[in-house]
């Protein structure tokens, strides 16, 4: 297929990849009609909104685009198959979560909403068309896309379909920048003029010397590795921040000396909670099933060690915390900074606030929870419980401001990055709390002489006391 002849884009899929994807491919392609179908008739409805605000995902940028292309070249829609029919490219962009049960339950994708996006793209797709893998898939996913669309019967419609992998690098938060301007863009694929179709797409805006091309083999495991490397860098800096805090070293002083050596470079060095999102886990354990497949046992054993430590992070927050407040929080008040996995986006989706926050319930705490972006709704359906339910154990409140977090809390403890969290005034929180005074601080963004010059006791994050002699029980 030339370039001419794509003229019209259907995604599949108007979820955290699909939305912004297709935005940035109408925004920079106006010739293109660009349609995003999804069954979930709530979620189209918001992407309609004639309130920018209320668009069902938040990421800077997406709204300006939202509304320079809306209803002009870009359309949000529930008809499945009217768009699959006229489509000359099909863009997968399905969610890919893990196993709940059978083979491969915790560890493998579950493909059951590629093989029904496929099962539709066979019965209702009209002559030539290009199939995008976009959604984050095992490897040679793409097979199984094929065996089904070549199994229809293609001569009623003329169908002949050639399928591609072309993977997302994006962080959330920064998603639409990520797409704007990408380290680079990976096209995977068999057929030349498929792989160049989806090329001269991209070239509208992305230098043609980032456009990567591979095999459908290589580009569906180069999602998995990139992921994989991401999360170990977090959860190898985040296993010396409790180093640091035993021995009396500073993390952002060790990650700054380790960063400046080249060969290991300064990004995803920051230590924190522990990674969140939709991907690392899910990809990593993704990685681990996959090498136990192959009888690689030693393999799937390493990858699996960097998702366990992950969860230790989260709950050795825990235990920092119940320690600092005379091992006992029963009733106390604890302002929870921040609901998100990180700053810039809404999404909660394993967010190391959910951990944290199940933890401090379960020892009896009464949260009262702040997130710029995250409602009520996804904090109950996060934290399995609804608001204001004690339910023998903690409770928890959603707050529409940091004071209100802070009035007679025994602590307050920052769990995303939110960038207003950066600068606030520790005078005016710190009189509105109850002696004595805690911060803990899981992201390592405040300053430890404007705290404690505030008559509040301090924990950050990788930031050691040559005096303390705290020990955990590994």
């Amino acid at each position: 297929m030339k370039d001419s002849e794509v003229k019209n884009i259907c995604c599949i899929g108007a979820g955290y990849v699909g939305g912004p994807t297709m935005a940035v491919i109408a925004d920079n392609c106006p010739s293109l009609k660009v349609n995003v179908v999804d069954i979930n008739e709530e979620r189209i409805k918001k992407w309609n909104e004639k309130d920018f605000d209320r668009l069902p995902i938040y990421e800077p940028g997406l709204a300006e685009i939202i509304k320079r292309c809306r209803n002009k070249n870009l359309f949000f829609s529930i008809d499945i198959k009217k768009h699959i029919e006229s489509a000359d490219m099909i863009f997968l962009s399905v969610n890919t979560p893990i196993k709940k049960s059978g083979l491969g339950k915790g560890q493998a994708s579950d493909l059951k909403y590629i093989e029904s996006s496929t099962r539709e793209i066979a019965k209702y797709a009209k002559g030539e068309t290009i199939i995008v893998e976009k959604s984050t898939l095992p490897v040679r996913t793409a097979e199984t896309i094929k065996s089904i669309l070549e199994s229809n019967d293609k001569s009623f419609n003329n169908q002949k379909f050639s399928v591609l992998s072309n993977p997302e690098f994006l962080a959330e938060g920064t998603a639409i920048n990520d797409l704007e301007n990408p380290d680079r863009v990976l096209i995977g694929g068999e057929n030349p003029e498929a792989i160049t179709a989806l090329e001269e797409i991209y070239v509208n805006w992305v230098d043609k010397n980032k456009i990567l091309k591979t095999n459908l083999w290589s580009s569906e495991l180069s999602k998995l590795v990139a992921n994989a490397f991401l999360a170990q860098r977090i959860s190898s800096i985040n296993s010396i921040s409790a180093i640091c805090e035993t021995t009396g070293a500073d993390i952002n002083e060790v990650s700054r000396a380790i960063g400046m050596d080249t060969r290991i470079g300064e990004k995803f060095l920051n230590a924190g909670p522990g990674y969140g999102g939709s991907c690392f886990k899910k990809d990593i354990l993704n990685l681990v099933y996959l090498s136990k497949y192959y009888g690689l046992n030693e393999v799937a054993s390493y990858w699996q060690k960097v998702v366990d430590l992950n969860v230790w992070q989260q709950h050795r927050i825990r235990k920092i915390i119940v320690k600092k407040l005379f091992n006992n929080l029963t009733s106390k008040k604890i302002g929870i900074m921040g609901f998100s996995f990180k700053a810039n986006t809404n999404d909660t989706r394993e967010s190391p606030a959910i951990q944290i926050c199940k933890d401090l319930i379960e020892e009896g705490a009464d949260l009262r929870i702040y997130d710029p972006k995250v409602n009520k709704f996804q904090i109950e359906k996060d934290l399995e419980q609804n608001q204001f339910n004690d339910n023998g154990e903690g409770s928890w409140t959603l707050c529409k401001s940091i004071k209100d977090i802070a009035i007679d809390a025994d602590a307050i403890v920052i769990a995303t990055e939110w960038e207003e969290f950066k600068s606030l005034d520790w005078s005016d929180i710190s009189r509105l709390m109850r002696s004595p005074k805690w911060l803990f601080d899981t992201r390592g963004i405040t300053n430890s002489k404007d705290i404690k010059q505030h008559n509040i006791n301090y924990w950050k994050i990788g930031l050691g006391d040559s005096s303390s002699n705290i020990k955990f029980n590994f």
